[in-house]
């Protein structure tokens, strides 16, 4: 399944995004450098297995695609985000999870009342600067972002995140697709991912 979901997170990266410095991000996505295509999406509470940082992203990207093919967001609302924009905020919003999990075990009670030792990850960052700015913050050194694209990946922890509150509000008021990006993120994690929680 890895390898699938890895091919279909290429596929639609080549399709969608085009822009100067994008060929060099998918390059470094690939790359020892990287660990996107093998990380967890979390320590142990979604997707915490190989390769879910890139089947959450992929999660992401179709939910937030469905999200906008709402007639009313898109007749009431008016919002028409291009394919490269979807793309690129859907695909890339968690690239600040990349080299932060390592392999660990943790000791849990069996059904049995037995302890036993079962896998799981820890959570080291070297580069702390936040989470959704830290996504921003990595891809802007390969390719620019309009700021739309920015605040949405920026914001996609929406009010979950230890932020602000206004800022968060503020946010989702200048750039709706912030919004959409944080339904879209809550939707694959809390409906889509159940079956790690």
């Amino acid at each position: 399944m890895a390898s699938t979901k890895k091919a279909e997170f290429i596929d639609l990266y080549k399709k969608h995004i085009h822009r100067q410095g994008s060929e060099e991000l998918l390059n470094y996505l690939l790359s020892e450098q990287s660990d996107f295509f093998t990380a967890p999406a979390s320590t142990r509470f979604h997707l915490s297995h190989e390769s879910g940082l890139v089947e959450h992203s992929l999660n992401v990207y179709h939910a937030l695609c469905d999200y906008l093919d709402r007639d009313r967001v898109k007749n009431e609302y008016n919002l028409a985000p291009t394919s490269e924009t979807v793309a690129i905020v859907a695909l890339l919003h968690d690239l600040c999870k990349i080299n932060v999990y390592r392999k660990s075990s943790r000791n849990v009670k069996d059904k049995t009342g037995q302890w036993i030792q079962v896998p799981t990850y820890d959570y080291q960052d070297d580069i702390p600067y936040g989470h959704g700015e830290k996504s921003v913050y990595i891809i802007s050194g390969f390719m620019k972002l309009t700021r739309e694209e920015a605040f949405a990946i920026r914001y996609h922890m929406g009010f979950s995140d230890t932020e602000d509150k206004n800022n968060v509000s503020r946010a989702f008021t200048l750039f709706p697709l912030a919004f959409c990006l944080s339904v879209a993120d809550m939707e694959a994690t809390f409906l889509v991912e159940t079956e790690d929680q």
